[in-house]
């Protein structure tokens, strides 16, 4: 019984980072090993002082650095795609759903979230398997967490 509870309270402890609902549910470590065969050639994660913590300092894509629960194209100095920045401004943000449904198919993911056949996303790479993008959404939700969480508790 005893080790029932030390493993039920260590599942616990385990649990989401987040309490708003930013929380991945995947493999950080699964999703790093896939954020560095698939997502460094155009991303980087670097902190606000420009210290690149993930990445080789790519540029194509936006910094990935605080991504969860940020508002979609909100990149400071990042040309976003047209599509992309409307859900933006309509304050869309990014969730673990959100992620993983853009991801797998940019310009699909952007017509059905907008409701327009005419939207297109930027992004031409696709990440094949849904597990992997949960797991490289795990991955970056441990960048920039505790920024995250500072300006939500401001908010």
């Amino acid at each position: 019984m005893t080790k029932f509870i030390y493993a039920a309270a260590a599942a616990l402890l385990a649990g989401p980072a987040f309490a708003d609902g930013h929380a991945a549910s995947g493999d950080a470590a699964a999703g790093e090993e896939q954020f560095n065969r698939q997502c460094v050639a155009c991303h980087i994660v670097a902190d606000a002082d420009g210290n690149v913590l993930a990445g080789r300092n790519a540029r194509t894509g936006p910094n990935l650095y605080a991504l969860a629960g940020r508002t979609l194209g909100s990149v400071e100095d990042f040309r976003y795609g047209d599509s992309i920045v409307e859900l933006g401004e309509m304050g869309t943000v990014w969730t673990e759903e959100n992620f993983v449904g853009y991801v797998q198919d940019p310009t699909g993911w952007l017509r059905e979230t907008l409701d327009n056949n005419r939207a297109r996303g930027k992004m031409a790479y696709r990440v094949r398997q849904e597990e992997e993008a949960i797991n490289i959404y795990a991955y970056l939700a441990t960048f920039g967490a505790e920024e995250a969480e500072g300006e939500a508790e401001s908010n």
